[in-house]
């Protein structure tokens, strides 16, 4: 990694509590040279604008809780149904820390990736797009395998489980009451149970 590389990184680190705190729109080049230490030249001499570093920022906390949340969904849960369980187990362990960053990245910048900022509502689209697409690809696999039933429809669960748990999310966080973000994964568990699941005969 060159000079200007490291300097990149270090810049999109330390502001990416920030930004998702704050917002991205919210967030000034002062608040990045106070959190940085850095000048504004040196900020601008390594992207071209605000929202350049706003963007890169976003990709990086959307990459951590991606890579986070794919080791839920990954080869360490055998089944489909431990895989689908430790989706929500993640949300279950882990509300405190996302909530303590400012919440879930992913729903902070949906609400501010509108027409005025397009780049941003496009990476967006992206990662939610991506999220569902997983979920759904996880639920294939357990109609191939027998562990879950073939009226299924893959894709509205996959939407479904994302919705709720962002729903979840965003009343537990308005309110200061976690008791909101349970009831989502409760809900979600009682689907993946009563729903998705072939019980045995």
């Amino acid at each position: 990694m060159s000079k200007a590389e490291k300097t990149k990184q270090f810049i999109i680190e330390k502001t990416a509590s920030l930004f998702n705190t704050k917002g991205y729109t919210s967030t000034s080049l002062s608040d990045i040279t106070e959190a940085t230490g850095l000048t504004k030249g040196s900020i601008y001499g390594n992207f071209g604008n605000k929202d350049e570093v706003a963007l890169e920022v976003y990709k990086y906390n959307s990459s951590l809780l991606s890579k986070n949340m794919a080791r839920s969904l990954g080869e360490e849960f055998p089944t489909t149904i431990d895989k689908l369980n430790a989706f929500v187990n993640f949300y279950r362990k882990n509300w405190k820390t996302v909530f303590e960053n400012g919440g879930c990245p992913l729903m902070n910048a949906a609400t501010e990736a509108d027409d005025t900022f397009p780049s941003l509502k496009k990476q967006v689209t992206q990662s939610f797009e991506g999220w569902i697409k997983k979920i759904a690809s996880v639920i294939k696999d357990g109609q191939d395998n027998g562990e879950i039933h073939q009226t299924i429809d893959s894709d509205e669960y996959g939407s479904l489980f994302i919705m709720m748990v962002e729903g979840g999310i965003l009343l537990a966080k308005t309110t200061e009451e976690e008791k909101y973000l349970h009831m989502a994964l409760d809900r979600i568990l009682f689907m993946i149970d009563k729903e998705l699941k072939i019980l045995p005969s």
